[in-house]
């Protein structure tokens, strides 16, 4: 019957198409099952230097910055599910609009509203920066994020627990093999992922920026200012930074309530007792409250500590006993004028910038 069939052309066709039909099934079958997904194609993430700043310090031979990197550390610095309750994360303490501070805290809070015992300092241009903390205990900007997670008033939970929270969610997996090439999450690639997102934020477009580059020009009140301030306060607050990255004395009372004492936490020698790190001064208009524990809501407050409140300790930066003169001498509008030169350093475009926010 078969040969019947084959021997019509039109039979002869119709069991060729019947054939092919089928050789096709199956083949479209067999690839299907051993199709692989493409990884996204990822690319460097490009990190400029701006005009007169130091070299870049973050070291990325063994945490590469990466577009699909830079996106999952974004993610994760705003993910609560690194805290024990789900509820706190990097960027609940770290606010755009305030320059990454936690606006109107004298303190950071954290978990269940616990009090912590310092400023939330500003993140910004990190990249360029050798210690991250008041007291400058932090020195790798990979690990920065693991004493926040774990701090038991900041987000109390440990990485094990952040990864088990996270391997639950598929597009965490996706976007961890999109950064680090497999679904693999560990502790360790969600604290690079983190450090590689804080290493962008670079905030270099201030009025004084512009000014540098000859598109802004100062009043009157600010060039008086900024020569005052090269004067009386560019010994420490140096470079473009406006750190000289040093810890000192500057005079503060020792708080017994926070029981701070600063530097001396990390070396136990007491020629560092309330010494901490230098603040960078960029975006200074947007970080108030002031000092490593919030103890100055305004610019003003922070002038008449330097002209009238200085503490004589036995460690006091020698820069703040000068000519029979505790502290900084400067007259009322002297200081108004430094003020006005502060307030140059403000860059809105850092604090708006779509790239850094949530």
């Amino acid at each position: 019957m078969i040969n019947f069939f084959l021997q019509s052309k039109r039979g002869q066709f119709y069991f060729l198409w019947i054939f092919l039909f089928f050789a096709a099934v199956v083949i479209v079958s067999c690839t299907d099952d051993e199709v692989i997904e493409p990884l996204p194609r990822d690319e460097a993430y490009r990190l400029d230097k701006p005009s007169g700043f130091p070299e870049i310090t973050f070291d990325s031979t063994g945490n590469p910055i990466t577009v699909n990197g830079v996106a999952l550390g974004k993610k994760l610095f705003y993910e609560g599910k690194l805290s024990r309750n789900n509820t706190i994360s990097c960027g609940f303490c770290h606010i755009q609009e305030f320059a990454f501070t936690h606006h109107g805290h004298t303190v950071s809070h954290g978990i269940d509203d616990r009090l912590g015992m310092r400023n939330a300092p500003p993140i910004q241009n990190m990249a360029f920066l050798k210690n991250y903390t008041w007291d400058g205990v932090s020195h790798n900007l990979d690990e920065r994020s693991l004493v926040p997670i774990t701090t038991d008033f900041e987000m109390d939970s440990s990485l094990p627990e952040a990864v088990g929270k996270l391997k639950t969610d598929t597009n965490y997996k996706k976007m961890f093999k999109a950064a680090f090439g497999d679904e693999n999450i560990t502790g360790e690639r969600i604290l690079k992922a983190i450090s590689q997102f804080m290493a962008t934020m670079v905030s270099a477009d201030s009025k004084y920026d512009r000014m540098k580059k000859g598109n802004a020009v100062f009043t009157a009140e600010e060039n008086q200012g900024m020569a005052l301030f090269q004067n009386k306060c560019a010994s420490c607050h140096s470079g473009d930074l406006f750190t000289d990255e040093s810890y000192r004395n500057t005079g503060m009372y020792y708080n017994p309530q926070l029981d701070d004492r600063g530097r001396y936490r990390v070396t136990l020698d007491w020629n560092d007792n309330m010494k901490f790190r230098v603040p960078s001064l960029r975006n200074i208009e947007y970080t108030a409250p002031y000092m490593h524990d919030g103890r100055f809501y305004s610019l003003e407050a922070v002038m008449n500590f330097y002209s009238e409140n200085v503490e004589n300790q036995h460690n006091l930066d020698p820069l703040l006993k000068q000519n029979g003169h505790l502290g900084i001498p400067m007259t009322t509008s002297e200081k108004q004028n430094i003020i006005a030169f502060l307030k140059t350093l403000s860059d809105k475009t850092f604090i708006t910038n779509p790239k850094f926010a949530e």
